[in-house]
């Protein structure tokens, strides 16, 4: 691993009012010390979370575990600072974590730093051929008598107790952070939008992770985030943990029976090969609409492909990090409330109907999931309430945001524009409830994919964006 230059300020365009204040602030206490003059300390922790053979994959076919290829790992770390309580981020080789799931995740793992529920990010990675945890739909299911699966209630519990005794472990070997870095590398030839323009004008949005349509091949990226971000946290010289996070689907193929992590996996693993010592975290980031369509075909070879050009943006971002003293660590937070989408497939009738009829996995794992919404969502005053978590390092210097769901890229791209000062990183897949989360334009388009996997009413984009900024504004 090559070892960023020492710790330089971080040269970013209109960083240099705030560096000034922070600069100065560091002529006055220790690096990594906070107001108080104690230092900063992280732990890292991490578990498996393979489901059990025959357990269900979301793989758009809500199909069974017949394999493992690649074990499952949830993976995260906790930051400890004096003056406040601790921060947790954990992402998770899973679908998608929704509603009473994600909050037993927060809930659990609070307790196990001590911390508040509202202080811990969880976010799933959205890999295929891996679980989908919502505990509200699996009783619906059994509620309703149904055959099928969405998770194993007890599997489910005991992933979350194993990521738990883990973060328990690793508060026992805590180590002090005295300096944070940052860096980002553009990744080539992985991203690219659902949606695409014809030399015609007609606009398309039928590009998905695997692509053999030639339009669709030919076709610009159209929207997307072309670079992986790192935030790093450092012990002197010393590396200690890196969060990589680029916004992508990250399916090379699926629907194979075979757990395993995808692309993302197989970077992360090498990422970690390249020095035991520094713990390597991948999260995914506002992707909901954008997928490796243009530059991948479906064929099993490309994983590999995928995977290495994934590992080459973790290099650069890594080898363009730069490092200052940690001086400051803040959280804030904002909420948003989400009205369900009332379409006629949606209501309670349609969805209670399904339920009491046969029918496939697919079928009666849709309706649970959008019932368990909806009851959600009644019971929290008629729209879903969700938080958007923020941790500010060096009092807005690099800000670390979690979005929820299957969230539109312009989302994270919103989010940089308004702190255009700041090294504004965004994880998506929070909480996962309300689905695709699109602008107001892709309704008014008739984006296809929201007539399936959104749960959400249209005209989201205005409280989602001022509640955006509200919170990166503070």
């Amino acid at each position: 691993m090559k070892t960023p230059p020492p710790p330089y300020n971080l040269h970013f365009i209109g960083f240099f009012v705030r560096l000034t204040g922070v600069l100065l602030l560091c002529l006055l206490v220790s690096p990594g010390t906070s107001a108080a003059g104690e230092p900063f300390r992280l732990a890292t922790f991490s578990a498996d979370v393979t489901p059990p053979l025959g357990h269900t994959l979301f793989t758009g076919g809500w199909k069974k575990a017949e394999s493992i290829q690649e074990p499952l790992e949830a993976r995260g770390f906790v930051l400890l600072s004096p003056d406040d309580k601790p921060l947790v981020f954990c992402s998770i080789d899973w679908a998608e974590i929704r509603n009473d799931a994600h909050q037993r995740w927060r809930e659990v793992l609070a307790k196990a730093a001590g911390t508040d529920p509202d202080r811990v990010m969880i976010c799933a990675i959205h890999q295929h051929d891996t679980p989908l945890a919502d505990l509200a739909a699996q009783r619906i299911l059994e509620r309703y008598k149904s055959p099928h699966q969405v998770i194993d209630l007890e599997f489910h519990e005991r992933s979350v107790q194993a990521v738990a005794k883990s973060l328990r472990e690793g508060l026992g070997k805590s180590q002090v952070v005295t300096h944070i870095g940052a860096g980002k590398g553009k990744v080539e030839k992985i991203a690219s939008n659902r949606r695409y323009v014809l030399e015609d004008g007609t606009i398309k949005y039928n590009r998905g992770s695997a692509c053999k349509i030639p339009e669709a091949i030919a076709a610009p990226e159209g929207n997307i985030d072309p670079f992986l971000k790192t935030l790093s946290f450092w012990n002197g010289e010393q590396a200690v943990c890196a969060l990589s996070i680029y916004a992508t689907h990250p399916m090379s193929y699926y629907q194979t029976k075979k757990v395993n992590p995808d692309f993302p996996g197989i970077a992360r693993a090498r990422r970690q090969g390249d020095d035991a010592g520094v713990f390597q975290i991948f999260a995914n980031g506002a992707a909901g609409n954008v997928t490796a369509g243009k530059f991948n075909d479906g064929k099993h070879e490309n994983r590999a492909v995928l995977a290495n050009r994934l590992y080459e943006g973790m290099v650069k971002a890594w080898e363009n990090t730069e490092k200052v003293p940690l001086t400051s660590v803040a959280f804030r937070s904002g909420k948003v409330k989400f009205p369900p989408n009332k379409r006629p497939g949606l209501t309670r009738e349609a969805l209670v109907k399904t339920l009491s009829q046969e029918g496939d996995a697919r079928h009666h794992g849709m309706a649970a999931i959008g019932l368990s919404w909806l009851e959600r969502a009644e019971k929290e005053g008629g729209a879903g309430i969700i938080d958007l978590p923020l941790f500010d390092f060096n009092d807005g210097q690099v800000e670390l945001l979690l979005l929820p769901a299957e969230i539109y890229v312009e989302y994270q791209l919103f989010a940089q524009q308004v702190r255009a000062d700041s090294f504004v990183m965004t994880a998506g897949y929070g909480q996962c409830a309300p689905g695709y989360i699109p602008l107001d334009s892709h309704w008014e388009e008739k984006d296809g994919n929201l007539h399936g996997w959104c749960w959400n009413a249209p005209g989201m984009e205005a409280p989602l964006k001022k509640a955006i900024a509200d919170v990166l504004k503070k």
